[in-house]
């Protein structure tokens, strides 16, 4: 990588060239994990990935910033103009765009040398960029613009670090080469609210803004300090200076220099969210040296070791898989962000991890997959969850920027928090402040449920299950929780009434197991036996659907497709005239009992009735994959005895709909939810989020390993008769031994990641008897369950 930066130092037509070259020599080497990594792939239709230079779970996060609806996280492969590079950004988010605060912008020189005639404003300043100047790597991002900068950024933990090589002679009119960089004022949303910034003689500029957060409440304040290197200092000054006398409000500040001797200029911009001094203090501290060789090398190393974690045997795997898998893992490591000793709100000398968007999306399968690849990290952010709860009285169900972000259903840091009890991450965790926070979800109605906790606990305990228009006098009654959802929220809590009860049991709480084991039931209190389901006008021969239900045990009535992709699919986000269920229609919902599958079987008509409703709801075009609900359902078949169509339904939906494509993941990345469901499904071994549960599927290579952190012991899951990832007929599972030894178990537990072993499936064509009887199936509640699963690999 040294050679080609080198190269492109010379100019612009040789980046591209040595690059092709350099690609085209490797590939005959052996690649790694991270030589696989597509940070591009999301960047247009909606997946709103950030593509930038970043640090596993950093916080600075330096990219291109874009004239795009696709901009959310910064950039997008869409042909839209750059108006700006910026240090910190969100990866995957719906909504509103976030962060992007105080982007910078190179001008190779200003008309007529007169910086008055620069380009300010983002309309004026915007540069398209070359389609196939974009390379996008783990720790690295680069892009030439039309006006032939060519920047290249790369991080430290809380700093961005810009390298922009400038043309012999600028596009301005009647200029000479004299580089000036502006720094705007302002955020990807445009939502600043007040602002400040110093520009000082040697050319360093610090300042701040306050900004609002882009799915919570409040503000945040968010410093920086940017400094240049390389160039003399020619001239600056804030932006718009006003008439003598006159005090104007700056949207931002420039810095003018004198021909650098190589035609680059460097550009280090810390950033913090306590001070201005802490911003420079970070930089400095971080970046002292102004080397970007340097430190893109440090944070290639870092990335490097952190996939190294997983190993997979790639034989007979086309790019087009080995791509989207490594791409997911690495997506998957992008966020929460460690915002450590960066919390301007307690400073405990705790871990404090930020953006968690939000955990509605990501207990089912981000926390789940970090877990696995990185205990370490996900024990500071359960830690970190905790020390929310103690300061702020509630855990968080989103949070970003400092701020409380909106609740989208349940109360899900409670499952994220079981979840690591059962598979064994106690350094450092308190778990009885743990089992005190998850009570308080269960049983204190906060002041504002539209921002933590539940809603409607009054009537949750008294009738089972969450009424529509029910006038909660806890929150309702004094304007504090949007009144929707009902038939979501209820199949929410009962689940998260499930985690706490399992974690009751570990811990010695037999009063408590028994009260939430009962009330993880409640969903059954919303279905309605004769309720049936047209689609264009036809009968879809299914019978008994979930249906919104009134305070007095009356019902309501919700088109079973709405919401879905065959009606009204916009018609149930989060606001005050949504429905009654969340992104997703009642079919969705009326599958979501994760903890009593087997009663939900018999509910429904038992296995074969089952077998075929989750068909139609695959085949129908009823479910979409491109939000997180759905993933449970591709493996749903296993607690009907059916493993071998959850394999089916994985590779229908790999590479189809998740590949390495720049659009493909078919929604919103939502923090590396899409990166871990591809990852985990590729591995063969998706989750049951909240139980010591994980499903079994041959995975989508030769052979898979992962090394724990925890143990030191590597855990290896091996296919004979493998014939190729998704493209081979060899996807069901025929036999399985176990360290040498018969498995028949369709699942498995975390003890087997933890204290490692060989899992050898044998492959075939067609399904077999393997994992079909009802004690080879995963623990569930009701009448063809047994035990309640829990502790496997638990925290003791």
């Amino acid at each position: 990588m040294t050679m080609v930066v080198a190269a492109w130092q010379r100019s612009a037509f040789a980046l591209v060239t040595v690059w092709t070259f350099t690609v085209q020599s490797f590939t005959q080497q052996s690649k790694t994990g991270y030589d696989y990594v597509d940070p591009l792939i999301g960047t247009v239709n909606g997946g709103h990935v950030f593509p930038g230079a970043t640090l596993p779970f950093g916080m600075a996060k330096a990219g291109a910033d874009v004239y795009s609806n696709e901009r959310h996280g910064g950039f997008a492969s869409d042909d839209t103009p750059v108006y700006g590079f910026s240090h910190m950004h969100d990866s995957g988010t719906g909504g509103s765009p976030s962060l992007g605060n105080f982007p910078i912008f190179p001008q190779a020189g200003c008309p007529n040398d007169n910086p008055e005639k620069c380009g300010y404003s983002k309309w004026e300043r915007q540069a398209r960029y070359i389609n196939t100047s974009v390379v996008a790597k783990p720790g690295y991002f680069a892009l030439m613009l039309a006006s032939q900068i060519h920047a290249e950024m790369t991080v430290s933990n809380h700093t961005a670090l810009y390298r922009f090589t400038f043309p012999e002679a600028p596009s301005a009119e009647d200029s000479t080469l004299a580089p000036h960089i502006y720094l705007e004022l302002g955020d990807l949303p445009n939502t600043i609210l007040k602002s400040n910034i110093t520009v000082y003689e040697n050319g360093r500029m610090t300042g701040s803004g306050v900004f609002l957060p882009s799915f919570g409440s409040s503000n945040y304040t968010s410093y920086f300090c940017a400094d240049f290197h390389g160039a003399k200092l020619k001239n600056s000054s804030v932006y718009p200076v006003g008439p003598p006398g006159i005090e104007v409000s700056p949207s931002g500040g420039w810095v003018q220099f004198h021909p650098p001797p190589n035609r680059q200029l460097i550009a280090r911009v810390g950033m913090s969210f306590i001070n201005e001094e802490k911003a420079c203090m970070n930089a400095e501290k971080e970046i002292p040296e102004y080397n970007f060789d340097q430190t893109y090398h440090v944070a290639e190393k870092v990335w490097r070791d952190k996939l190294s974690v997983i190993s997979v045997d790639g034989e007979g795997v086309s790019d087009v898989l080995l791509k989207s898998f490594w791409s997911g893992v690495y997506r998957s490591m992008i966020s929460p962000q460690d915002y450590t000793g960066e919390n301007p709100k307690w400073d405990i000398g705790e871990p404090y991890y930020d953006s968690f968007y939000c955990i509605w999306d990501s207990f089912r399968s981000i926390h789940p997959f970090i877990t696995l690849v990185d205990p370490h990290s996900q024990t500071l952010m359960v830690r970190s969850l905790l020390d929310i709860y103690k300061y702020e009285g509630k855990l968080p169900d989103c949070r970003m920027s400092h701020c409380k972000g909106f609740t989208q259903g349940g109360s899900n840091a409670d499952i994220v928090i079981v979840d690591a009890y059962l598979k064994n991450l106690t350094a450092g965790i308190d778990w009885t402040l743990a089992y005190e926070a998850l009570i308080s979800d269960a049983e204190i109605e906060p002041p504002n449920w539209d921002i933590e906790g539940r809603g409607g606990l009054d009537f949750w305990k008294s009738i089972g299950y969450i009424p529509t228009a029910n006038g909660d006098t806890l929150g309702m009654g004094n304007g504090t929780g949007t009144e929707t959802r009902s038939i979501s929220r209820t199949v929410e809590y009962a689940y998260d009434d499930f985690c706490i009860a399992l974690i009751a049991r570990e811990l010695g709480h037999q009063d408590d197991y028994e009260k939430y084991l009962k009330r993880s039931g409640n969903w059954k209190s919303m279905f309605k036996a004769d309720q049936r389901s047209e689609i264009n006008g036809v009968d879809s021969g299914f019978v008994g659907f979930l249906q919104p239900r009134y305070s007095n045990g009356s019902w309501g009535y919700q088109d079973p497709i709405f919401c879905s992709p065959l009606q009204e699919f916009t018609g149930c986000y989060l606001n005050p005239s949504g429905r009654e269920t969340y992104e997703g229609p009642i079919w969705l919902y009326t599958f979501f009992a994760p903890g009593d599958m087997s009663t939900l079987i018999s509910t429904l008509g038992g296995v074969s009735s089952f077998i075929k409703r989750l068909d139609f709801f695959h085949d129908s075009g009823l479910l979409y994959m491109g939000d997180e609900q759905a993933f449970l359902n591709v493996f749903l078949y296993h607690y009907a005895g059916r493993p071998g169509l959850s394999s089916k339904r994985a590779r229908s939906y790999i590479p189809a709909q998740f590949n390495d494509t720049l659009g493909g993941i078919p929604g919103n990345d939502d923090s590396g939810a899409m990166g871990s469901f591809v990852a985990l499904t590729m591995m063969g071994i998706f989750p049951n989020a909240g139980q010591d549960v994980y499903f079994i599927i041959p995975p989508f290579f030769k052979e898979v390993s992962l090394w724990n952190a925890i143990s030191g012991k590597t855990a290896t899951i091996r296919n004979l008769n493998f014939d190729g990832g998704g493209e081979g007929k060899n996807i069901y599972i025929q036999s399985a031994k176990l360290d040498g030894k018969e498995y028949t178990k369709n699942w498995l537990q975390h003890r087997f990641f933890l204290e490692g072993g060989t899992l050898e499936l044998t492959l075939g064509s067609e399904e077999s008897e393997w994992g079909t009887r009802a004690e080879d199936l995963p623990p569930s509640l009701g009448p063809f369950g047994r035990d309640v699963g829990g502790g496997g690999g638990g925290a003791r």
